[in-house]
């Protein structure tokens, strides 16, 4: 009998932190990563589309985790913020020199998995 209670107990415990942390897409880094964004009017670049893409769904998540009271505010607006640098940084790239390098689409992606993973712990 205190073996059942006890395995009921820790399913119980599982379940709820199951709950406690809902997984956001921005949380698979390999899916985002692997990511292709769409280029249209005003990105023109495949490497920028990616960013672009990765930085709206991360957007998207920070907000959905401010609705679930899962952040305060103020560490949502700071999460907003780097996402949206990260994107002027990308957008600005591309606007200067036409195109973004393999090497500046990873360093891209290294801030925003380090992001992605402030949310998702």
């Amino acid at each position: 009998m205190k073996i059942l209670i006890a395995v009921s107990m820790v399913l119980t415990a599982v379940d709820a932190s199951a709950r406690a942390l809902p997984q956001y897409p921005s949380c698979n880094l390999r899916a985002q990563r692997a990511l292709q964004g769409d280029t249209d009017g005003s990105t023109t670049d495949p490497r920028q589309a990616h960013v672009s893409a990765r930085a709206d769904i991360l957007q998207s998540d920070i907000s959905a985790a401010r609705r679930a009271q899962n952040l305060t505010q103020a560490v949502a607006d700071r999460l907003h913020e780097r996402v949206e640098a990260v994107k002027a940084g990308a957008d600005g790239f591309t606007k200067e020199q036409g195109f973004l390098s393999a090497g500046e689409v990873a360093s891209y992606d290294r801030e925003l998995d380090e992001i992605a993973m402030q949310l998702c712990r």
